[in-house]
């Protein structure tokens, strides 16, 4: 059986009814206990596409890199768009996730016409919009956005963990793990934790 990849069947069907720039967004970090949600716009210049592109979370560690350089030295245009905890404790993950898509897509240095966003809510934004659930999986532009979102968070939480080794940030990256539970309970939590969330199994 063959594993199906995303693809430039939604895009070329947009571009079929409208001209312009199309920009893919996601996020990563939606579930995390600890850290920032991150996420990303990208814009790719469909006559040069990295080979091999899927939703991050099918790739390796390794592949993930390499698609990451491979991405940026490729696109029209990348944004990265940042909620911290802080932010997630204040508006909820919800609001905080949406507000992250914004600012990615305002990070743009070229203005897409229109936008293909992850899953089944999206932020109000200043161009044409098309919402596409598990997109990382069915979309390039969206697949791509999920890389560099994946990436760069990565790099967020290891530098986070150089700060506080005793939750083991570079590894769990945030999320509950069954040990990441363990260190918040024998060392309580650290300014990265979001204090919203269910900290204590």
């Amino acid at each position: 059986m063959m594993i199906k990849k995303p693809d430039l069947k939604l895009e070329k069907k947009i571009l079929s009814d409208c001209k312009g720039k199309i920009c893919g967004i996601d996020e990563v970090g939606r579930g995390a206990l600890a850290g920032p949600v991150i996420s990303a716009a990208v814009i790719l210049d469909f006559n040069n596409i990295p080979l091999d592109i899927n939703d991050s979370k099918k790739l390796s560690k390794l592949n993930r890199e390499k698609k990451y350089k491979e991405i940026c030295n490729s696109a029209i245009s990348i944004g990265i768009g940042i909620s911290n905890n802080e932010e997630i404790d204040k508006n909820n993950i919800l609001e905080a996730t949406l507000l992250s898509m914004k600012r990615a897509y305002k990070k743009l240095h070229i203005k897409p016409t229109f936008a293909l966003i992850d899953g089944n809510k999206a932020p109000v934004l200043d161009c044409k919009i098309k919402t596409v659930i598990k997109g990382d999986n069915v979309c390039l532009s969206i697949a791509a956005a999920s890389i560099i979102a994946k990436v760069y968070r990565d790099r967020v939480m290891n530098e986070i963990d150089k700060k506080f080794p005793e939750y083991n940030f570079k590894n769990n990256v945030g999320y509950g793990t069954k040990e990441h539970y363990n260190a918040i309970q024998s060392n309580g939590i650290s300014i990265y934790h979001r204090k919203s969330f269910n900290l204590f199994h």
